[in-house]
């Protein structure tokens, strides 16, 4: 089966069919660096770059396009009241994006272009609307005219004459339903020459301009937020086909990120940073946290929810580094058709990530009664499919230096598995008096043995 997506559209599960056969092209609306980055913010990216290493591993070339909105009202007021040049204040949480990405796992975008970059574009595509008869220039500002395109609405299911743009009320309009492609000059904001006037650009008409320029007049994927459907993906579509190209031809949104019910906004004040969560919870572990759900849906982030993703994920790594441990390297296989029937399912993560836990609590079976072979091939299966998801346990890029001697942590794993192995057989033949003494043994040398789903994991004792 090939992938089938969300369309939001069309509001259907729709096969993916490429512009270009082979191919797969991908336009994400990034981040606007007004502030440090949240657990809100990278769940997008996260989603997306699974998308990616999917298309990839099925056999696509992809091409990722991820801007960065860096001029922009938000930007310019918090620069201003931190006394920072609205450039400085930018570069300097754009970077913190980027660094967030790294830090969980995403591959780097093929370009991450900023708007303000791409002035000379945005004028070009303006030009082309006004001559089209679809935008209109007033006192410096150009306002694209949506009753100029029919259409308008069809991808947010709404009425065009129930809009409201969320901008500053503007007497130049010719319809309150508009919406603003170019902002004049204001005193003390920066600003850009145009053929009608200095200012600088909308938010909806940057991304137009950059899918366009990345992508061409028709791409595959275009992706974002459920909070982006209107107004911004809805004016993107606007202006683009309005203008005369195809633009995307799947739109896909990822569920937002809440806590006590709410969007997790930075207005609300309930943001949870990354350099906050990465001080509780290794990066890997927030990043299973964040794609283990599926990508449309809505994520409620609470402390306990978080640790229950972070024991299940150490549940997986923990079988995957015994067999390695155990048998030697343990070499990447293949995923299996089940995992590759979630993926398909509209990129079905917790299916998946069932897939996965199959595979361990079968290997953890096979480890338990010495068929070594069996679970070498098991975790191999295990790192394919994780390898797809970012999570491979053994991925250099979850490597990380430490002064623990590796040789002793060897020997302390063997002895450990060796004695929890004897439990585990001794539970099967229903000798649980031998099976409890041999974990008070271990607990009383510090190390705690907690049976679950996918076979015993052990842990040292906090001192």
């Amino acid at each position: 089966m090939s992938l089938r997506i969300f369309d939001t559209g069309t509001r259907t599960l729709r096969e993916f069919q490429p512009v270009h056969s082979g191919a797969a092209s991908i336009y994400v609306c990034g981040p606007t660096p007004q502030g440090p980055p949240h657990i809100g913010h990278v769940r997008s990216a996260l989603n997306y770059d699974v998308l990616r290493r999917w298309l990839s591993a099925t056999g696509h070339a992809v091409v990722l396009v991820r801007n960065v909105t860096d001029v922009d009202d938000k930007i310019l007021n918090k620069a201003a009241d931190n006394d920072e040049p609205w450039w400085h204040w930018a570069a300097k949480h754009e970077r913190a994006f980027e660094a967030a990405y790294t830090d969980l796992g995403c591959l780097p975008a093929s370009i991450a272009p900023r708007a303000t970059g791409h002035v000379t574009q945005m004028v070009e595509l303006m030009h082309r609307l006004i001559d089209g008869g679809h935008a209109y220039a007033a006192a410096g500002d150009v306002y694209f005219s949506v009753r100029s395109y029919p259409p308008y609405g069809e991808l947010s299911r709404q009425r065009p004459d129930e809009v409201q743009q969320g901008e500053a009320a503007a007497q130049d309009k010719r319809d309150p339903r508009d919406f603003t492609l170019w902002k004049g000059a204001k005193p003390g904001e920066p600003a850009w020459p145009t053929p009608w006037g200095p200012g600088r650009p909308g938010w909806h008409l940057e991304c137009s301009a950059m899918a366009l320029a990345y992508l061409g007049a028709e791409f595959d994927i275009h992706g974002g937020g459920q909070d982006l459907i209107f107004p911004h993906h809805e004016n993107e579509l606007a202006q683009s086909r309005s203008a005369g190209y195809g633009f995307a031809r799947y739109w896909m949104h990822n569920g937002l990120v809440g806590m006590a019910g709410e969007k997790m906004s930075k207005s609300l004040g309930n943001v949870v940073s990354i350099p906050e969560m990465l001080s509780k919870v290794r990066a890997q572990e927030l990043r299973y946290y964040l794609v283990a759900p599926h990508y449309r849906s809505e994520v409620q982030y609470s402390p306990a929810a978080l640790e229950e993703a972070v024991r299940a994920y150490q549940r997986i790594e923990t079988f995957v580094r015994q067999v390695a441990q155990r048998t030697g390297v343990v070499t990447i296989g293949e995923p299996g058709p089940e995992f590759a029937a979630a993926m398909n399912d509209d990129l079905g993560t917790p299916a998946a990530l069932a897939v996965v836990h199959n595979g361990v609590r079968a290997g953890n079976i096979a480890l338990g009664s010495g068929d070594e072979a069996t679970a070498r091939a098991v975790a191999g299966a295990v790192r394919a499919q994780l390898d797809t998801l970012g999570l491979d346990p053994l991925s250099p890029n979850w490597s990380t230096e430490s002064t623990v001697d590796t040789g002793a942590v060897r020997a302390l794993s063997s002895l450990v598995d060796d004695l929890l192995t004897e439990r585990t057989r001794a539970r099967a033949e229903r000798d649980f008096a031998r099976a409890d003494r041999i974990r008070d043994r271990l607990l009383a040398t510090g190390i705690a043995v907690e049976d679950t789903p996918d076979g015993p994991l052990w842990t040292l004792k906090d001192s």
